[in-house]
């Protein structure tokens, strides 16, 4: 017999002692599930097609405490923590634009740390009322990219670039990070880009080369290298090699690459009647991408990792803000590194571990999520097997008690929830919610809300250990606080997203249903070892089953019915 599961006896008579709890609805942030179906809806939001309408993932919570605390983030920009104050305060949105991967190959688990900031990020924000607008962009025409596409002698870039979102995107669903409202592609907003050269041109903030390409003329911004940074110019002129000897300044910055031959390919480049055939600058794609969906308005919040300081981050301010003559953005939010050996994790280091090399089961996966979630994002996260074994222990104790928890629920779920209860649970549920969410409101300090999260943990193995520890069938659980307790764990997994079941990608699927398929020679071996057995013909039987076994699969005998194959 397979149990597949199977609570501890104690616990279910424990909570068969009385009847207790109404069953709560409760409606996790993004729909749990162990794999994603086929065919896929319908888009419901232009340019995403493979994630959900954003409507159905404006899920929020009302804060706990009577007087919420209030959001501060620390602002780059400023250099201090500010209360975070949104430009529509009147509308209750929030917009929000943060930086994609470059998709030439697998994301790492240092990038990964990014977008689960944007995550943790957007759900603090969702939990407090406000409504997200989120638009996160791929990069799909670079360098890389080109290079790695003439590397592999393949016809058209896109077909890598479009293999490599299908990675990313499966990633980001096997770490529960929930999806943006829009993920533009660099390649879809070439007229954008163009435009903004445009402008750019005509405020004499953007030059043209001999050679087709286009510069930005950073003397001519006077605050440029100050916002984020503070650059040093005369240490920058002399490691400075410059992109080209045609350059006003050293400075200056690449809007548009002009065509290279033997460099370039043409299925990755553009021209227009006054821009000369080429494809643009990496800073440049984010400025017109976040004008295309933000207008000329200041934009709430941006963000990405540390090392897009400078000159990313700079640069897009610089142009953004010479186009509009408006602030660009008013927080800028950075996350610190993952590293690895007490080095940066980085592609060009070559110290980088690709999600699936890192956290090839779920479990891992989940324990990754919670590593990141759980930590100040600001400061530097190091990925150890030390640091994963005690991820994946603190998941597998919260797993535990939740399910206790919840079988209590389904054990005693008809009686009505005791509100004079003179119970100090509900008391711990309620203090721990305050606390986590003055911890979530103050720059997302996620280790005080981590700690808020394992006071309730510990406080319901305390209530199961003091009743299991008591022979006296009078004495019963407190149902009341214990639920209290779940649904406190369940109100702060809304930022957490632990709890969840990591989604098999379809190329995870297509390979498990491959498995699945018995090959002919071992279904003719089952079917002549069945004949024997029934023939009593146990020696061929026995042999038989021998055969099957060193061909990597097990037979397993059902009474009245045929028998089950397994793979070894």
């Amino acid at each position: 017999m397979i149990v597949r599961y199977a609570p501890a006896l104690t616990l279910a008579f424990l909570c068969s002692l009385r009847t207790s709890l109404p069953t709560h609805a409760w409606l996790p942030v993004v729909p749990w599930g162990s794999r994603r179906p086929r065919q896929r809806a319908t888009p419901t939001i232009p340019g995403v097609p493979w994630f959900p309408s954003i409507l159905t993932l404006q899920t929020t919570s009302t804060p706990t405490t009577t007087d919420a605390p209030v959001l501060s983030l620390f602002n780059s920009k400023t250099r201090a923590k500010e209360p975070f104050r949104p430009v529509r305060a009147d509308t209750n949105v929030v917009s929000m634009y943060t930086c994609g991967p470059t998709v030439y190959d697998f994301a790492h688990v240092g990038n990964f740390r990014a977008f689960l900031t944007y995550d943790v990020l957007k759900r603090v924000l969702r939990y407090l009322g406000y409504h997200v607008t989120h638009v996160c962009n791929l990069t799909d025409v670079d360098d890389k990219i080109i290079q790695r596409a003439n590397e592999q002698k393949i016809d058209h870039v896109q077909t890598l670039t479009r293999r490599y979102e299908q990675h990313f995107r499966d990633d980001l669903q096997a770490l529960n990070i929930q999806p943006a409202c829009q993920y533009p592609r660099a390649t879809e907003h070439i007229d954008d880009m163009m435009d903004l050269i445009r402008v750019l041109r005509d405020k004499e903030l953007a030059y043209e080369t001999p050679d087709g390409s286009w510069y930005f003329r950073t003397q001519a911004q006077p605050r440029y290298g100050t916002q984020l940074v503070q650059l040093n110019y005369q240490e920058m002129a002399q490691t400075e090699r410059g992109e080209s000897d045609d350059k006003e300044h050293f400075a200056d910055f690449c809007l548009w690459k002009a065509f290279k031959t033997g460099v370039d390919r043409m299925d990755a480049a553009w021209e227009s009647n006054d821009i000369a055939l080429g494809r643009p600058g990496w800073h440049l794609e984010c400025s017109a991408m976040a004008r295309h969906f933000f207008g000329d308005d200041t934009i709430d919040l941006h963000g990405g990792g540390i090392d897009l300081k400078f000159p990313h981050h700079e640069n897009e301010i610089a142009q953004s803000e010479g186009a509009t003559g408006n602030v660009f953005c008013n927080c800028w939010f950075h996350n610190g590194f993952v590293n690895m050996d007490n080095e940066k994790m980085s592609k060009s280091l070559g110290n980088f571990l690709t999600l699936r090399g890192a956290c090839p089961t779920p479990d891992d996966v989940r324990a990754y999520r919670y590593l990141a979630v759980s930590s100040q994002y600001r400061q530097a996260l190091a990925f150890t097997p030390q640091a994963m074994t005690a991820a994946r222990n603190a998941i597998a104790r919260m797993d535990k008690i939740k399910n206790q928890l919840e079988e209590c629920t389904r054990v005693n779920g008809a009686s009505v929830v005791d509100e004079t209860t003179d119970s100090e649970l509900p008391t711990v549920a309620r203090t721990a919610l305050e606390n986590f969410e003055v911890a979530i409101c103050d720059d997302l300090s996620m280790p005080r809300a981590s700690a808020a999260l394992f006071s309730l943990v510990k406080a319901a193995e305390g209530e199961l250990k003091r009743v299991n520890k008591v022979s006296d069938d009078e004495v019963s659980l407190d149902y009341t606080g214990l639920r209290r307790i779940l649904d406190a764990m369940k109100q702060m997994d809304q930022v957490f997203g632990i709890f969840y079941r990591v989604p098999v990608s379809e190329e995870e699927e297509t390979a498990q249903e491959e498995a699945l398929v018995i090959p002919d020679d071992v279904v003719e071996l089952v079917e002549r070892r069945t004949a024997a057995k029934e023939a009593k013909d146990w020696e061929l039987a026995d042999a038989l089953r021998s055969q099957v076994t060193e061909l990597g699969y097990a037979v397993k005998d059902v009474k009245g019915e045929d028998p089950i194959v397994t793979q070894l």
